[in-house]
């Protein structure tokens, strides 16, 4: 559900961002940097802070 706070924020070595469903365990090489937010939060949060989507390693 879209509005339910079950979504993380989630970022690899690369500093690329994604969300993740809370309930699922995250891959490998992911980190959660934001938790039990809803979808469209998490969404938010990324667009505010992924502000240049080149993976780390090409900036």
């Amino acid at each position: 559900m879209v509005g339910s706070p079950d979504w993380h924020v989630v970022r690899n070595a690369e500093e690329q961002y994604s969300i993740w469903r809370a309930a699922q365990p995250v891959p490998a090489g992911w980190d959660i940097v934001s938790t039990f937010a809803t979808k469209n939060e998490c969404l938010d949060h990324i667009s505010q802070v992924w502000t240049d989507i080149r993976p780390a390693s090409a900036r």
